[in-house]
């Protein structure tokens, strides 16, 4: 049957409406599944002093998530797991992830098995109901020789596998190190990144710290796309004096310093593979740390975040 020109013609733009009205709703969908959070760290300081006060403080100024900087012996800022959730579920808080160091002390190697500390970790993370359980530094006697690295990062897919038990992911957070030492002649980036299982071991790419040792987060996203689960989004100008990782550098309120954070977070969300993203900022210049993450996340919200 013959179809009149006018009449293709109309059928087609419905198609096309269709089409277009389909693509806003799956990119609004994918949107919505992203998470944005701040790392507690930008505020240790207040979280010391007066934790209950400072968390309203951010669920006032529009914070949904965060994530933690402060695990002892079980307590998160002084509170059990249970007593902490209770107390972000009633400030419409939640935290999706959050950082505790392993280190040696965490695995038997004569066991092969973690210890009773890591243990209790993953299974606080749990209660918490944290989707990654992240380690953000790796103890320098862990990095002195190639063999001892690569058998350190089999641990870290064995706690990939224990984190997986309890529906989480075991995470990596960078500093700057892992951009400037080598072993057997690469980057330790390059060795965490090639010897961890992806299903297993998340990233989460802090996009200053490595600004520190040379690293270019727009390099090592391209490098490695898809890798990057979360990202530690920070922005970076000179510093007066050694920054806070000692270095030439320290971190300012997103969009006044060198990084080109807007198009490090798009590149994560196009390609990266990232769909949690926390602010982190442990430098202030003139203004308090609280005012600090303020004016970070208006500037997220401005970038559509």
């Amino acid at each position: 049957m013959n179809i009149s020109r006018r009449s293709f013609l109309m059928k087609s733009t419905f198609a096309l409406a269709g089409t277009t009205l389909l693509s806003r709703q799956l990119f609004a969908m994918e949107r919505k599944r992203e998470v944005m959070g701040i790392q507690l760290y930008s505020i240790r300081d207040d979280m010391s002093k007066a934790p209950l006060p400072t968390l309203k403080l951010l669920a006032e100024m529009g914070y949904k998530n965060v994530e933690h900087a402060n695990y002892v012996n079980r307590k998160f800022y002084g509170y059990g797991a249970k007593d902490f959730k209770r107390i972000l579920n009633d400030l419409g808080l939640t935290m999706p992830s959050g950082h505790t160091v392993m280190g040696k002390q965490h695995w038997d190697a004569a066991k092969k098995d973690f210890t009773d500390e890591w243990k209790y970790t993953v299974e606080d993370a749990a209660i918490m109901g944290q989707k990654f359980v992240i380690s953000p530094s790796l103890d320098g006697s862990m990095r002195k020789n190639y063999d001892d690295f690569m058998g350190y990062m089999n641990v870290f897919n064995k706690s990939g596998e224990l984190c997986k038990k309890s529906g989480m992911k075991f995470g990596y957070h960078n500093h700057d190190f892992e951009f400037s030492e080598e072993l057997n002649g690469h980057k330790l980036f390059d060795l965490i990144l090639e010897n961890t299982d992806p299903s297993l071991v998340a990233q989460q790419l802090d996009i200053g710290n490595m600004y520190h040792a040379g690293g270019m987060a727009l390099d090592v996203m391209k490098k490695y796309p898809g890798r990057f689960e979360l990202m530690h989004v920070k922005d970076e100008i000179k510093a007066a004096t050694k920054g806070e990782m000692g270095g030439a550098y320290e971190s300012t309120v997103l969009g006044k310093g060198i990084i080109p954070v807007k198009e490090i977070i798009d590149l994560g969300r196009k390609s990266g593979g990232t769909k949690y993203f926390i602010i982190e900022q442990e430098s202030y210049q003139d203004i308090t740390p609280l005012e600090s993450v303020k004016q970070d996340l208006a500037v997220m919200k401005k970038w559509g975040y």
